[in-house]
């Protein structure tokens, strides 16, 4: 008999992001984003526009789509 365990591996997902241009605006859609549930760690490139997210399960990205919103972007999808 084999134990099985009822931790999954985190989900990596990188997404596009327009519209930013410095440290500032990395700050606002990571902050954003991570307030995601199940969110736990996000890394924003503003030279790259990419948003590096790691998460417990694959979000929806229309949480994350309204999440760049919010922070004053858009989300132009999965890189």
């Amino acid at each position: 008999m084999t134990a099985q365990t009822d931790t999954t591996a985190p989900v990596t997902t990188v997404y596009k992001v327009t519209g930013m241009s410095c440290g500032h605006c990395e700050g606002s859609v990571s902050g954003e984003i991570s307030q995601i549930p199940g969110v736990s760690s996000v890394k924003a490139v503003a030279s790259t526009g990419e948003v590096t997210v790691v998460s417990e399960a694959p979000l929806d990205e229309e949480a994350v789509r309204a999440a760049v919103d919010e922070a004053g972007f858009e989300l132009a999808g999965q890189a």
